[in-house]
């Protein structure tokens, strides 16, 4: 009879969305499948990935969502009915309460988008939440108390770092190097290093496969097949975990910086409980071998992986819907 309230982590990669009462009922990819001519849609979510770099002319997929925030309105819009609708969490009477995430710097044209976004694709109140607030909730850190906490939040678009006390951000660093960037630089590093061609697809599966960023951590090795650039013949090469380690070097040391610039500008008795509680990483980011040592080592801390660091977010979502009346009606834009 009654909608229920929903809380949706609006990703770059994936979107989750989770539902009061039932947990994360949906977790697939932001990607929609358009036909061009017609602007018709024709898929979305694992769908529409599964078309990505194999589709015919007239179709296109596109990732409505470029670095955590709206590329294309329309298509984000189509995007979120279609899920809504999926779940069927509207009332007879009413619409849903909606709880998105965001990250911490974005505009507020970029905030207003989101909003609109979700209210055109059937949100009755729409509330936005810093995703490293949710994420650290979501990983259940107390961030309610007089101490500080830090969460390091690596998605799909963006990174990120917060330091939480009494239920607020002190300090914060979002910078646009995250999962998709990682992606890139090995699909450059092939390109560069052996002249062949490869997908995106094929650059995620080397990530997650044999990729390391601490140097030693790992050795693996995988077979990957390409367009070779200089005959434009299929090729196959094999590549390993240290050519890897090599190619994802640079926007690696970009996140170890936004840390290091985050615990800087924390007040030092923030940063004295961060040395006894550690750090802890949470999205999809989160499970790159190494990158846990990596930031230790760099930042002098512990640093620890959220159990489930790819559904922090929108779980943190979930217990912030249960005290959704308590929250503060942010009505930006």
């Amino acid at each position: 009879m009654f909608a229920r309230d929903i809380g949706i982590d609006l990703g770059t990669a994936n979107v989750l969305i989770h539902v009061k009462g039932k947990g994360i009922v949906l977790n697939e990819p932001s990607v929609v499948a358009l036909d061009k001519n017609s602007g018709k849609v024709l898929a979305v979510g694992e769908e529409a990935r599964r078309m990505v770099g194999r589709t015919p002319g007239n179709i296109v997929a596109i990732r409505p969502l470029k670095d955590g925030v709206i590329a294309d309105f329309e298509v984000t819009e189509a995007m979120l009915k279609h899920f809504i609708n999926k779940l069927d969490v509207k009332g007879l009477f009413s619409k849903p309460r909606m709880l998105i995430c965001c990250p911490t710097n974005i505009t507020s044209v970029e905030q207003k988008a989101i909003r609109e976004a979700a209210e055109k694709s059937g949100g009755k109140n729409v509330f936005l939440e810093e995703e490293p607030k949710v994420a650290a909730i979501g990983a259940g850190m107390d961030i309610f108390q007089p101490y500080g906490n830090m969460v390091v939040d690596i998605g799909g678009g963006t990174t990120d770092v917060a330091v939480l006390s009494m239920g607020d951000i002190v300090t914060a660093s979002s910078i646009k190097v995250a999962g998709d960037k990682f992606d890139i630089e090995v699909l450059n590093y092939i390109k560069r290093e052996y002249k062949l061609l490869i997908g995106e697809r094929t650059a995620e599966d080397i990530k997650v496969n044999v990729a390391t960023v601490f140097p030693g951590a790992r050795y693996e090795e995988i077979e990957i097949r390409g367009r070779d650039m200089v005959t434009g013949l299929p090729r196959t090469i094999t590549v390993n975990s240290k050519e890897v380690e090599e190619a994802l070097r640079e926007p690696v040391a970009a996140i170890v910086q936004a840390a290091k610039s985050v615990l800087e500008r924390t007040p030092p008795e923030l940063s004295a409980d961060i040395i006894d509680r550690g750090v802890i990483l949470t999205g999809g980011g989160a499970l790159l071998n190494g990158l846990d040592q990596l930031l230790a080592e760099e930042l002098k801390v512990p640093v620890l992986i959220a159990e489930a660091p790819m559904d922090c977010v929108a779980i943190g979502t979930g217990i912030m819907l249960d005290n959704i009346d308590r929250l503060p009606k942010k009505k930006l834009g």
